[in-house]
């Protein structure tokens, strides 16, 4: 063992550690880090060749890791190439050399190449990578894949540009982000111009918001239908009791899809000019939704209401796609005697719709709106519907307000 393991062996407090110390011991523990990503990596490949593949494999990561599904796919497509078509990077991780998040970058960077250029990119940078962040692996690992494959640029191009998505990241304090991620590069630069010139007019007219507040609201404006720079009308779902609607206390809402917001700011979308309030009828005792106010194959328009604002988001344990934006699921199948009533029916995204079809993976709702997910695996997973307020155990039910 040489001294910087040996010191690593033998740290206990950090508390008498000098600078010099500090920044060994960082450098060590990130090393032995990337040693476990690599074999972590290497436990998830296994995992995905004995699925033969199928893209439940993410869902089954997200799961066991309790990372979003996005992480998880980050780490099966890079375990995937580390232990096909990248075996140097693989074995830079075994030294402690490269991090988990420098091999997503090269293998991100090199999807597009065939298995055999793959490789030969991947024998280029073993010397390259050591010492370098993030974003150096990352342009390192572009350059060495465009020098394997000097005709393959319309390729690469076609294939990053089909990989365009938005993203949704929830923030805290009321704040959330949206980005069009690999958009093709003209449309965004256009759009970026014409959000960019509307908020320098405005500016220009008198406006007293800053620049980029004003890129940020024309940019909002103009995806719900607007013209830019007005604030335009947009439908959201706000959890709130009366109690707390009243000012009777301060206990936070709920926005549908982003979590916990301010009180403060919950009032204020509660008395907007174009708000819609709704009745909601819920157990004192509990906070579950009772009722919305109102047995066949397709929901009714009621009952698909009721099962949404109920369940709030997807029932998947770990997925908050807005139930809004979700398929109604019957927990047993209607082929096999399952009924279309609130006891039966969960709010399911569309992908995790499918994955519940999917072998191995089962899906079980309980009467109480339980619902557990169990695993090819065997692991299990359960998500409850999320109640409307906090239980009043002390207030009987003829006493409670009822929120709306």
């Amino acid at each position: 063992m040489d001294t910087s393991r040996a010191f690593l062996a033998s740290y206990k407090d950090s508390s008498t550690l000098t600078d010099e110390e500090c920044v060994l011991l960082t450098q060590e523990a990130s090393a032995d880090i990337a040693r476990l990503e690599a074999i972590r990596f290497r436990a998830i490949a296994r995992l995905s060749r004995h699925r033969g593949g199928a893209s439940s494999v993410v869902q089954e990561v997200a799961f066991a890791l309790s990372v979003v599904d996005g992480h998880a796919a980050v780490l099966v497509s890079t375990a995937e190439a580390l232990t096909t078509r990248l075996p140097c990077t693989l074995g830079l991780m075994d030294q402690g050399l490269v991090s988990g998040a420098g091999a997503a970058k090269v293998a991100a960077a090199t999807a597009w190449l065939s298995d055999d250029d793959a490789r030969a990119a991947d024998a280029m940078l073993e010397d390259r990578l050591e010492g370098r962040n993030t974003e150096q692996i990352r342009k390192a690992a572009s350059h060495a894949a465009g020098v394997v494959d000097k005709e393959g640029a319309a390729r690469r191009t076609e294939h990053s540009r089909a990989g365009r998505r938005l993203m949704v990241r929830q923030g805290e304090s009321g704040v959330a982000s949206i980005e069009v991620e690999d958009g093709p590069v003209e449309k965004v630069a256009a759009a970026y111009t014409r959000i960019d010139r509307e908020a320098r007019a405005l500016r220009a007219g008198g406006e007293t918001r800053t620049l980029d507040q004003l890129r940020a609201d024309v940019a909002l404006d103009l995806l719900l239908g607007g013209q830019g720079g007005r604030g335009e009308r947009a439908e959201v779902f706000l959890y709130m009791d009366l109690a707390t609607y009243l000012g009777l206390n301060e206990d936070p809402a709920e926005l549908a899809g982003h979590g916990d917001i301010p009180t403060s700011l919950a009032r204020e979308i509660a008395t907007g000019a174009d708000t819609v309030l709704r009745r909601i009828i819920t157990d004192p005792l509990s906070g579950q939704v009772l009722d919305l106010g109102r047995e066949r194959y397709r929901p009714t328009a009621g009952l698909g209401e009721f099962v949404r604002v109920r369940d709030r988001e997807c029932r998947r344990p770990g997925c908050h796609r807005v139930a809004q934006a979700c398929d109604l699921d019957h927990s047993v199948p209607w082929q096999f005697g399952g009924h279309t009533s609130a006891a039966d029916l969960a709010a399911l995204c569309r992908r995790d719709h499918r994955l519940k079809d999917e072998p191995g993976w089962i899906y079980h709702l309980a009467p109480d709106g339980t619902l557990t997910v169990t695993t090819p695996t065997g692991q299990r997973h359960t998500s409850e519907p999320p109640p409307l307020h906090e239980p009043h155990p002390t207030v009987s039910p003829e006493n409670e307000p009822p929120p709306f």
